[in-house]
C-alpha cells in the first residue's frame, strides 16, 4: 500500500483546539479518517518550530491520499503538505528506470 508523510501546521484556531482537546484526541481524529479511507498511520507526532505535526500513513491509493488532503486543509484549522514516501526497493527500481528526455534550451 503507498505510505505518504502529512506535514501539518495548525492556524491560530486549530492551535486553539489542539490546546483544548490535546493531542491524543487530535490523533484519534487522524486515525478515524485514515482508517475510515481503509488505510492505517504508521506514525503520528507533534513537532515544534515551523511544523507542527508529522504523519505518515498508509493509504490505498493517491485518491485517498488527496481526499484526505483536501478534507484537512478544507477545514481552515490546519495547512498541510503531503509527501509520497518510496522504500529503498521502490528507488532500485527507479533507479532501472531511463526517462528519454530533453532539458529545456538543448537539442537533443
Amino acid at each position: 500500500m503507498p505510505r505518504y508523510m502529512i506535514i501539518a501546521e495548525y492556524t491560530a484556531e486549530g492551535a486553539r483546539g489542539l490546546m483544548s482537546a490535546g493531542g491524543s484526541a487530535r490523533r484519534t481524529v487522524v486515525e478515524k479518517m485514515v482508517t475510515g479511507l481503509g488505510g492505517r498511520v504508521e506514525a503520528f507526532d507533534f513537532g515544534f518550530g515551523g511544523d507542527d505535526v508529522y504523519v505518515t500513513v498508509e493509504l490505498p491509493d493517491d485518491e485517498s491520499a488527496a481526499a484526505a488532503a483536501l478534507t484537512v486543509s478544507g477545514s481552515g484549522a490546519v495547512r498541510a503538505r503531503t509527501a509520497v514516501l518510496l522504500t529503498p526497493e521502490q528507488l532500485d527500481r527507479v533507479a532501472q528506470l531511463h526517462p528519454d528526455y530533453v532539458p529545456p534550451g538543448k537539442t537533443g
